[in-house]
């Protein structure tokens, strides 16, 4: 499955980013044929494919979005019971989707390439794309009439916003010569970040970290970038306004240290954040409280194959969860969390999908 996290906008890989944002498809898939599927508890759900993002509104009901190795759109729907795939579009030459978003059980955005796709309560349909010429990865919505979603044109950032009726571009910094962004997390109508990297002329990655303050976009200050470089992919906001932004050292061409950043109301900081031996990727990241947020990705596993990754934050400190790794390589790339004791991560086992919950003692 490496070629699809390899491919994969969330991972920030420049280099194979903008690949990506060539052929105008994001996530890729691997080569196996997908397999037929039923729907069944949250263990049974595989099908050939990855997961690239999950959002969940209650107990009874999320999404998780990615593509299946036949070069499709991937949705899958959390009823309370079951995991289930749901039909979506997907355009004549394929595509896959990276970021979800809802706000309740008849409203969600599904991103991905050049795709916005909307879930009306019924059914999930294509809208247009006032960029088609970008590629998005992530997105955000506040209600059924305010929503983001972020990516790059190839080399500058993109932001489009809904406004409850139609998509539209809005400006955004691009501070370097490539600028791309990976995630974006709202709080309201007035307040939204959007994080991911830029790579200045001499080739190092830098994080970006943009901000919403109700009429435009600005950037924000980032903490002093090691001199390795990183790259941001997640970002989330705290139910008191803090937000947490993570992401990994180096190019995004191989494991490195992981980067964990807080909002603390006034600036960002980089805190403190566990990295297991051989390094590794951060892809996303959610918050429930200010003392309860998770943080998913990869750990290197004798490279390029890893192993489920998952850090929690107690209030106080970073610190690694145990967590299945149910395949010689297996990786996380979406969280979301409804409560201290309900979350979900999606991401790839070798070929197939992978669906992990907490159920408040342990991920399963």
């Amino acid at each position: 499955m490496d070629g699809y996290i390899r491919g994969s906008v969330r991972l920030l890989a420049v280099p194979l980013l903008l690949a990506g944002v060539a052929a105008g498809v994001a996530p890729a898939a691997s080569a196996a044929a997908a397999r037929s599927w039923a729907p069944g508890p949250v263990a049974s759900f595989s099908v050939s494919g990855g997961l690239a993002g999950v959002a969940a509104t209650s107990a009874s009901t999320a999404w998780a979005v990615g593509n299946l190795s036949s070069s499709k759109t991937l949705i899958a729907r959390w009823n309370g019971t079951a995991w289930a795939q749901v039909p979506s579009p997907t355009p004549a030459g394929g595509g896959g989707l990276s970021g979800v978003a809802a706000t309740s059980a008849s409203s969600a955005w599904a991103v991905g390439g050049n795709l916005i796709l909307r879930w009306n309560g019924k059914t999930w349909k294509q809208v247009p794309n006032p960029a088609p010429a970008g590629s998005l990865s992530g997105v955000a919505a506040v209600s059924a009439g305010s929503a983001w979603a972020v990516g790059t044109t190839g080399t500058k950032t993109l932001i489009l916003h809904w406004n409850g009726n139609t998509w539209s571009q809005v400006a955004s910094p691009s501070p370097a010569s490539l600028s791309v962004l990976s995630s974006v997390a709202a709080a309201s109508a007035t307040s939204a970040w959007a994080v991911g990297t830029t790579v200045t002329s001499k080739g190092l990655h830098k994080t970006l970290i943009l901000r919403w303050d109700g009429k435009v976009w600005t950037q924000a200050p980032s903490p002093p970038t090691p001199a390795a470089g990183a790259s941001l992919s997640g970002v989330a906001i705290a139910s008191d306004g803090s937000a947490w932004a993570v992401g990994t050292t180096g190019c995004g061409c191989g494991p490195g240290d992981t980067v964990i950043l807080r909002w603390n109301g006034t600036a960002w900081k980089r805190v403190p954040s566990p990295t297991p031996t051989g390094g590794a990727f951060l892809h996303g990241v959610a918050a429930v409280s200010a003392r309860s947020a998770w943080v998913v990705g990869e750990a290197n596993n004798h490279f390029p194959s890893f192993k489920t990754l998952i850090l929690r934050w107690n209030g106080s400190a970073w610190k690694q969860m145990p967590s299945p790794s149910p395949s010689p390589s297996a990786g996380l790339l979406g969280v979301a969390a409804t409560s201290g004791s309900s979350a979900w991560a999606v991401g790839y086992a070798g070929s197939k999908t992978l669906i992990l919950r907490w159920n408040g003692t342990v991920w399963k």
